[in-house]
């Protein structure tokens, strides 16, 4: 069962949690005040003078959070000008809210094209029922919280950056606010943690406000990843152990001018505890590829012939990194898919795999978001706008193990995707796939099923990337991260 402090809800189903504490005998205005006193415990425990507060209120329920977060800082001592955009709350507990401000000697400005200053702009316009485009005067806000925090200001994002949809991370007016904190309450929400999320959420914060969510009740579209979820796949290896125990995996790939990409797959996949790891490629790469990595196997395969008898030899195959798309890749994809191993499928692979669609039995798609969209024949913007529900459209029309590569990767998954938190921008550079192919293989050698393979093997590629870019992101290869793999692979026991 998923862990529940890291459980995904929809924004429909978070409702329902909400309605149902109501209906529990929790006031709807006293979980507004839990979520207010939330926000103002981080903004206060920053470690920065905060005098000025500038909140910008919507009109429904998010605003209604506003109102009391700025009545709790006038009340701590604090100036605070509180605006309005879209016009006033007209009933419920936002309008309970605003009433209160008003109350304490508070004023309500209409939003008018700009912000006084604050050393603190709280977004208190839209929260997670947001899936339309912004207004134009939301809009104009919205880029007046970004000027703001451009120019100083830390911004504060009330359940979600205003502009953000919650469910999927898409952006459906294009732009959103840029949080430096994003405080959500009562059930996480996977736009959040993939799409766009990651980039303009900061810093995320969750309180449930002491409302309990049951995974019989309301079960999560996905989990959280978390690094302790690698203890329960990586137990510490018998004294007795031989390479025979930790899988032979066969890497098929290396074209012509792109044996490096089937080398990183294979350095990954070494250093992932692989026991033996074969490389099939172009002949005129074998004599390279031994002399930069002589821990490998390099195989001459620029027949099929060749290929067929080390496939009956090893135990889980990958097939892709720098593969090509010619006759000789057709060919050699054509042979690894009726091997009947287990099988991990990247890159050009994936492509072929597109323009001849076939279910493979026992196999890992590791899609980025322009291979989903060829999978799925549609565009990349229709992967990103929902990329929850590309992976269930690959993992259904594939019949297989999907991971949907990007800022918060997928992984699919019983009872659940999962998703994984980790990861930075510096890995958006050639041959990370490559590497985490390599990664997944060894798994899968070593004896993992596909799903824990396929969502160790990204928590795994994440983590060692996350430490690799300490010294920085920019200039981040994926040899760097290939050399900090066994520190992670071999997890400390609690």
């Amino acid at each position: 069962m998923p862990d529940s402090s890291r459980r995904l809800h929809t924004a429909a189903q978070v409702r329902e949690l909400d309605r149902r504490a109501i209906a529990g005998g929790v006031s709807g205005y006293e979980l507004m005040q839990r979520a207010a006193r939330a926000c103002w415990r981080l903004m206060t425990g920053q470690g920065r003078r905060t005098d000025a507060i500038v909140v910008v209120c919507g009109p429904g329920n998010n605003g209604g959070d506003g109102y009391e977060i700025a009545r709790l800082a006038k009340a701590d001592g604090h100036a605070v000008h509180v605006l309005s955009v879209g016009g006033m709350p007209r009933g419920g507990d936002a309008r309970r809210a605003c009433d209160a401000w008003r109350d304490d000697g508070g004023a309500v400005e209409p939003y008018a094209g700009s912000l006084p200053h604050g050393e603190w702009i709280v977004d208190a316009m839209f929260g997670t029922g947001l899936t339309r485009a912004l207004s134009d005067e939301a809009l104009d806000a919205v880029r007046a919280i970004r000027l703001a925090r451009k120019n100083g200001a830390r911004v504060l994002a009330v359940d979600v950056p205003s502009g953000l949809d919650a469910g999927t991370g898409a952006l459906p007016s294009g732009e959103a606010v840029h949080a430096d904190l994003t405080v959500s309450f009562i059930g996480r929400k996977p736009g959040l943690y993939t799409g766009h999320g990651p980039a303009i959420c900061g810093a995320r914060h969750f309180d449930d406000l002491a409302i309990a969510a049951s995974d019989d009740d309301v079960p999560p579209v996905a989990q959280l990843q978390a690094e302790a979820d690698l203890r329960t796949w990586l137990a510490p290896r018998s004294r007795t152990a031989h390479k025979g125990d930790h899988g032979h995996v066969l890497i098929v790939g290396g074209n012509r001018g792109m044996m490096g990409a089937a080398l990183i797959a294979a350095r990954a996949a070494l250093r992932s505890g692989a026991g033996l790891v074969s490389v099939a490629t172009r002949g005129e790469h074998v004599a390279a590829m031994t002399a930069a990595q002589p821990e490998l196997m390099c195989r001459d395969c620029d027949d099929v012939a060749q290929l067929r008898p080390l496939l009956r030899q090893v135990d889980a195959i990958a097939v892709g990194p720098g593969l090509g798309t010619d006759a000789w890749a057709r060919t050699l994809l054509s042979a690894v898919l009726d091997s009947g191993k287990p099988l991990v499928i990247d890159a050009d692979a994936l492509n072929l795999l597109a323009s001849e669609p076939v279910s493979p039995a026992d196999a890992i798609l590791t899609p980025h978001p322009g291979e989903a969209a060829r999978l799925l024949g549609c565009g990349t913007a229709a992967i990103q706008a929902d990329r929850l529900a590309a992976l269930h459209a690959i993992e259904q029309g594939f019949g297989a193990t999907v991971v949907l590569k990007g800022a918060g990767t997928l992984v699919s998954g019983q009872p659940c995707p999962v998703i994984c938190p980790y990861g930075n921008p510096g890995m958006a550079v050639g041959g990370m796939g490559d590497a985490l192919t390599g990664i997944v293989v060894a798994l899968r050698g070593q004896g993992l099923d596909a799903q824990h393979a396929a969502q160790a093997g990204v928590l795994i590629h994440a983590l060692a990337a996350d430490r690799a870019a300490s010294g920085g992101e920019r200039g981040l290869l994926p040899s760097d991260v290939i050399a900090g793999l066994r520190a992670i692979v071999n997890p400390q026991r609690p």
